[in-house]
């Protein structure tokens, strides 16, 4: 049985008349009459007082300032942060653009946004590093990690990493959206012709010999504003989800970051995948599990468009998803009214996932109660 979910009156009866297929224009409404700039605009960058990891990743010079992620905060004085780590587009507070104002509710917003000039796997974890270690002694918070897709095989390499080392950040819980974790779970043939948008965008970057010059950039910008503009087609669907002036401003921003991340920093955002190893490799007793955290793994019912068949990282967390995370529950979302939900669409099918998500923190917030009874 799905817990019961919390929202403000204006929520809950959009999410309740969503469940009987209310009109997209009412649900529209509703949804902007609760917030009536949403999404929020803008908000200055977050700067931390703990950057000791940082600092020390770019006084080695293994790493520079323009491979630095930017992170911005929404905050809030709720109990329970949540720290976004993106796929490979669009930035993750575009990612979670009608997500914003039910995770603000429930704690500040801290959306890590990937350096466009360049990426150095350390640093960011440098970065994560110091954000979890501010927010534990500054607010007394430990964050959930919302991770999707690409971000997903970032955080795994994360807290991997932190085994071996014999430690586990103090999380309060984990999302997992559409995990794809290493080459293969994208490729599974090098040799094979890929049969999918996102294979054919980032195979030439990843073949050893192959040239990368801008022209290969600028066919993987189209690629990726092709696949937004795919979900963005149904604008009967998105009037149940946004206003037509809301859509105006997520195209201009996702648009942008895919233009704006140039040759540089495309070549080595795609090249991390592969110092990312598929979960099997690290399926030891001295590795796991990765986070005694309450875990959330969400696949949809359309990720063949994206994920190979056979992905490993999936194999891996179907049939052993709580020995690598204890507490965890691993769920297909799926949209039984409508265009089946897509690799990590979160923007396009953001009331398939906003039931879920929400019980996912209720159990949250209870848990954290229990744990300062």
């Amino acid at each position: 049985m799905m817990p019961s979910l919390t929202f403000s009156p204006v929520q809950s009866w959009w999410v309740q008349l969503d469940r009987f297929t209310a009109p997209p224009a009412i649900r529209t409404l509703l949804r902007t009459a609760s917030h009536q700039l949403r999404p929020a605009p803008a908000v200055p960058l977050f700067e931390p007082t703990i950057c000791q990891r940082q600092d020390a990743v770019l006084a080695g010079e293994v790493a520079g300032p323009h491979q630095l992620a930017t992170i911005v905060r929404e905050f809030s004085r709720g109990p329970v942060p949540t720290i976004v780590l993106g796929g490979f587009v669009p930035d993750a507070s575009e990612a979670v653009f009608l997500l914003r104002d039910y995770l603000r509710r429930q704690g500040s917003l801290y959306c890590v946004n990937y350096p466009r000039h360049g990426f150095h796997l350390e640093l960011l974890f440098a970065q994560l590093d110091d954000l979890v270690e501010e927010l534990a002694l500054r607010y007394g918070q430990r964050p959930v990690i919302f991770a999707v897709s690409f971000g997903v095989g970032l955080l795994l390499e994360w807290l991997r990493r932190h085994r071996v080392v014999g430690g586990s950040p103090v999380l309060r819980g984990v999302v997992l959206v559409s995990p794809v974790a290493c080459v293969e779970d994208l490729l599974p043939d090098a040799s094979a012709k890929p049969t999918t948008l996102l294979g054919r965008a980032i195979k030439p970057y990843l073949e050893a010999g192959s040239a990368v010059d801008a022209r290969l950039v600028e066919k993987s910008r189209a690629i990726f504003s092709k696949m937004f503009e795919a979900g963005a087609q149904n604008r009967a669907a998105l009037k149940g989800l946004m206003t037509m002036g809301e859509l105006q401003r997520l195209r201009t921003a996702v648009l942008a970051t895919i233009q704006g991340i140039d040759f540089t920093g495309a070549c080595e955002r795609v090249q991390l995948l592969k110092q990312m190893l598929p979960p099997s490799a690290y399926f030891r007793l001295e590795l796991l599990p990765l986070c005694e955290a309450p875990t959330l793994i969400l696949y949809t019912e359309k990720e063949d468009a994206v994920i190979a068949e056979g992905s490993p990282t999936r194999r891996a967390l179907a049939a052993a998803h709580r020995a690598y995370f204890p507490q965890s529950d691993c769920r297909v979302v799926c949209n039984p009214q409508g265009t089946p939900v897509q690799h990590a669409s979160l923007i396009f099918h953001c009331t398939n996932f906003l039931p879920i998500l929400a019980g996912f923190y209720r159990r949250v917030r209870t848990r954290r109660e229990r744990l300062a009874a």
